[in-house]
């Protein structure tokens, strides 16, 4: 189930050590730590799985998320690792 504007707003750290994870889809997920919460890309290239980093909410809102995630699928389809190029 994709995420809402107003879910990330609201949602708030449990209390997890290692934080919570929420979904959006296409590897897209935030982060909610007690320090903040942070837009994170899952992806695989050159057979390793990677993990990007696309920036903190508020500044990086969802639209912009998702805007991110579809520029750095469009490096790995083009056989460009997005960590390297950002």
């Amino acid at each position: 189930m994709a995420l809402t504007d107003t879910f990330v707003r609201q949602v708030k750290h449990s209390g997890k050590p290692a934080g919570d994870k929420y979904t959006d889809g296409l590897a897209l997920y935030l982060l909610v730590k007690a320090a903040g919460k942070y837009w994170r890309l899952s992806y695989r290239f050159n057979g390793k799985q990677r993990l990007l980093a696309l920036g903190v909410y508020p500044t990086v809102t969802l639209a912009k998320a998702r805007q991110l995630r579809d520029e750095a699928r469009k490096l790995v389809s083009a056989g460009i690792d997005p960590m390297q190029a950002k």
